[in-house]
């Protein structure tokens, strides 16, 4: 597969932002949509470095192979961001949980709807690998972990959802906008809980950060990944 995403922070105070995002994973490498989401939210900063959101997401599943119909998914969630330095190391740290409403197919109709919640801890690794004055010009390397974990009386089966392991390289383009790039895999339990899938995705995604704050004023912006 291959997974492309804009992540926006638009930051109106030192206390509040919105951030807004699109994705599009494709599969057979680039031939065919996946899916398409698109997700807002409402951003508080605790600290400069701790922000806790609020929002809503929406996916459109594009159908299998020799079906027509897409599945929508209505997705809230709220979140918990932290990041920090250890040292020259940097360090995200991320918990979110979801209430997501899926949409069901039998036989390429619509026949219900699937309620789960979704919790999902992120643990990311920023390594400078260079020195000197161009350090931040140049990428560092990236290590990221996700696990996903249903739960609900509709979770039978697959109380784990999804296990993403991502390593590759993290790059600044200007000072409101980098991108990480490189392999991810995406291991999923499906909701029968005896069938399982190892996605070999190649991923791209971006980050902007659009500040409307008084120049005077600092604090550090906070991005994440992901959908």
């Amino acid at each position: 597969m291959s997974w492309f995403s804009l992540n926006n922070v638009i930051q109106f105070t030192p206390k509040w932002a919105t951030i807004v995002d699109i994705h599009n994973r494709r599969q057979d490498f680039m031939a065919e949509t996946n899916f398409w989401f698109l997700r807002g939210g409402l951003s508080y900063y605790i600290k400069p470095n701790l922000r806790v959101t609020a929002g809503y997401g929406h996916l459109w599943l594009a159908p299998a192979e020799g079906l027509s119909n897409w599945q929508d998914e209505n997705r809230f969630y709220t979140e918990l961001l932290f990041t920090q330095k250890l040292n020259t190391l940097g360090l995200l740290q991320r918990l979110r949980v979801e209430q997501r409403w899926q949409e069901q197919l039998t036989n390429d109709v619509k026949t219900g709807i699937r309620f789960t919640n979704r919790i999902r801890y992120l643990l990311s690794f920023t390594i400078p690998v260079f020195k000197g004055e161009k350090k931040n010009k140049l990428p560092a390397l990236m290590i990221a972990d996700e696990i996903l974990l249903n739960f609900g009386k509709q979770v039978v089966y697959n109380s784990l959802d999804q296990n993403r392991f991502f390593v590759g390289i993290k790059q600044n383009i200007t000072s409101t906008l980098n991108f990480d790039f490189g392999y991810m895999n995406v291991f999923q339990q499906k909701t029968s809980g005896n069938v399982y899938d190892s996605n070999n995705t190649l991923r791209l995604f971006f980050y902007y950060t659009l500040n409307l704050r008084k120049k005077e004023i600092e604090p550090t912006p906070i991005h994440e990944s992901g959908d």
